[in-house]
């Protein structure tokens, strides 16, 4: 049973209150053993701490290491005021912000998947007295590939704008088809992030594709033990990503690790066998690198002077000289933002936050899923006509409540929800050929089935 806990986050500008778990036996720091080295976890887009049971589970893991993690601002438990300045400069003050008011000693970092790649990173630079290592999982491009950032963009719109539960499902399963996923997965999602949970959704996804990639001189501040876990089967983050990123961390003593799943492609951490080679992995990697104890003491430094040193320190890094004189204690002053991009996603949300409380509820009366997902497949919503076309034929209302047929409007497109534009300015500029349909669809075929969850 995992126990919560959350740390609150509040300056004059932001507010975000970050919910955290540990494997500790009264589910807090002040349990941990100091003998033991600690590890923070830091979860996949789009799920949270609560899909981390491969790692906490793990005897391997939490025998020998005192276990973290923390949810990120805009997912799982955690709450946040939506903000457009939100970027993995933000999450990773997140990060140390919760890591001083804990007192956390320094931590072997295990970040899982994209986001919490980017995140990892900028923490390490920042904050290197904090991060003791380094495992990354499946590094992402330094720039959104336009086939992700087009597919994932219309994925998570029609997630966020479904009007029953056939759309929902028709667009998760869409999206389990582009990354994999099994039916736990979808409950997850419907229970966590309906569509009335749109906006920090689509602030979720911002900060994923409207990112903007570190500079070498960055990736050069990185000195501590590195370790890079690639899937081989991801074709959404190729092995040629971290490659790259090893080639980079120059100042890492001996050079990064890189080691691939066989097998293995997204979410590689949630799927039993390759989260076991993951973890294997991870705990030999572990056993190469200097012991650090985890005694539980306040940090030498205030709070506040400690935050300040790191806006200096980000100041002279990405040569602005504006972000030194913010808030030290307001996380989204770390963000590295430009004003337009900052504005363009205040603007997004603010876009999905309309009428966001009379969005569709996925969820019956008693607070979960009406049904699996494969429960619902009997029969497909798209059927052969008599001219042999495929048409929706199939009507979903109880008998004897068919919907009355309705006049065609000539106004019917000015109605419509405009899907808006993240523009953002990180996605590779280059054009696939051929339907997307297509393309997603070879590249998926690549992904592993997700075996039975252990819940």
């Amino acid at each position: 049973m995992f126990l919560f806990s959350s740390d609150v986050l509040y300056s004059k500008e932001d507010y975000a209150s970050i919910y955290y778990v540990t494997s500790s036996t009264f589910g807090n720091v002040g349990s941990f053993d100091p003998e033991k080295p600690t590890i923070m976890i830091l979860h996949p887009m789009f799920l949270d701490t609560s899909w981390l049971e491969c790692q906490f589970g793990d005897p391997r893991l939490y025998r020998n290491y005192n276990l973290i993690a923390f949810d990120m601002r805009t997912v799982g438990r955690s709450t946040c005021q939506p903000s457009g300045k939100h970027d993995s400069w933000v999450d990773a003050a997140d990060l140390a912000l919760c890591h001083q008011k804990l007192h956390l000693p320094p931590c072997h970092i295990f970040a899982l998947e994209a986001l919490a790649v980017n995140c990892a990173i900028r923490f390490a630079i920042l904050f290197p007295e904090m991060c003791a290592s380094l495992a990354l999982c499946n590094v992402p491009s330094p720039l959104e590939q336009r086939w992700t950032y087009n597919t994932l963009e219309e994925l998570v719109h029609s997630w966020c704008y479904s009007e029953d539960l056939e759309s929902l499902e028709h667009a998760a399963t869409e999206l389990l088809t582009f990354l994999l996923g099994p039916d736990q997965l979808v409950a997850h999602w419907e229970k966590v992030i309906p569509p009335r949970r749109r906006p920090w959704v689509i602030e979720t996804l911002s900060v994923l594709i409207n990112r903007i990639p570190l500079e070498p001189e960055l990736y050069a501040q990185i000195t501590q033990p590195t370790l890079i876990l690639h899937g081989e089967r991801n074709e959404i983050c190729p092995r040629k990503y971290s490659e790259a990123l090893s080639a980079q961390l120059t100042g890492v003593e001996n050079g990064a690790v890189i080691y691939t799943v066989r097998g293995a492609a997204m979410y590689l951490s949630i799927i039993p066998g390759s989260a076991s080679i993951a973890n294997q992995t991870f705990t030999k990697f572990l056993q190469r690198v200097p012991v650090v104890k985890s005694e539980i003491v306040p940090p030498q430094t205030s709070i506040q002077d400690r935050m300040k040193e790191a806006l200096e320190r980000q100041s002279a890094l990405v040569g602005d000289k504006d972000i030194a004189s913010l808030d030290p204690l307001c996380p989204l002053s770390f963000s590295c933002l430009t004003e337009e991009a900052a504005r363009k996603q205040s603007e997004l949300i603010a876009q999905y936050s309309r009428d966001r409380l009379s969005a569709f509820d996925p969820l019956g009366p008693d607070g979960r899923p009406p049904r699996k997902i494969s429960q619902g497949k009997s029969e497909h919503w798209f059927q052969s006509g008599k001219d042999g076309l495929s048409v929706a034929v199939t009507n979903f209302l109880p008998a004897g409540k068919q919907e009355p047929e309705r006049a065609p409007r000539n106004n019917d497109r000015e109605t419509q929800i405009v899907k808006p534009s993240a523009h953002s300015p990180a996605v590779e500029k280059y054009i696939i050929k051929g339907p997307m349909a297509k393309v997603v669809r070879e590249t998926s075929a690549a992904a592993a089935p997700l075996g039975r969850m252990l819940m």
